[in-house]
């Protein structure tokens, strides 16, 4: 059953329909001179392991799991992703720029699959920006970074100054929202990964306790 959940998720996959997405545009919001160059997100920061219950939700069919991520140098995450059995699904090594696959479940062993999770996690884990405009509205502080054509709003709550959101664009298109529910700046307890393109869908739920004592 599960080895055909996930052939039904891959198929869905490969012959998904393209949906337009919008121009993003930020609005209630004024632009404020910032001193602040860079900004950080520090949710993957820590040396410690972030375990999460993660669910995927891919046109209609859900895929659950453990997930583990585990920084281990100061570019480089490892990723596994087990099923609930603990079967092990995916394995693989990553950084802003580089990506090795140390291993995947047949089912899953399609080049869309692998771009997919490639993809979102070197954005997910990305550390630093370089800011090129601030805003603020009476919430939070937003900071866009800008690379070619590749663009990222990071909002940030006023009152604890904790990442909440992230937007990614691509050619001014809104593509993927980041969103996350943390009570300190390394750890996040939720996290929420919606494809504005796609039909997929991924939410990481806390298992671990430690980074939250």
């Amino acid at each position: 059953m599960r080895r055909l959940l996930l052939r039904n998720s891959v198929y869905s996959l490969i012959f998904l329909l393209f949906v337009s997405c919008k121009t993003y545009q930020l609005t209630n919001v004024k632009p404020i001179s910032n001193s602040q160059k860079t900004v950080e997100n520090l949710y993957f920061s820590s040396n410690e392991d972030y375990v999460y219950k993660c669910q995927m939700d891919i046109y209609n069919n859900h895929v659950s799991g453990i997930l583990i991520l585990k920084k281990i140098n100061a570019k480089t995450h490892r990723v596994v992703m087990t099923s609930d059995f603990g079967n092990k699904l995916i394995d693989f090594e990553i950084s802003e720029n580089d990506f090795k696959l140390n291993y995947v479940l047949p089912d899953l062993d399609k080049k869309i699959v692998i771009n997919f999770l490639k993809n979102d996690f070197q954005k997910l884990l990305k550390e630093k920006y370089a800011v090129n405009e601030s805003f603020e509205n009476d919430l939070s502080n937003i900071f866009y970074s800008k690379a070619d054509k590749k663009g990222y709003y990071l909002s940030f709550n006023k009152e604890n100054s904790l990442l909440k959101q992230i937007v990614y664009t691509k050619g001014n298109k809104e593509k993927i929202y980041f969103i996350f529910e943390a009570k300190k700046p390394t750890f996040a307890e939720m996290i929420e990964i919606q494809h504005k393109d796609f039909k997929i869908n991924i939410k990481l739920f806390q298992i671990t306790e430690t980074e939250t004592e």
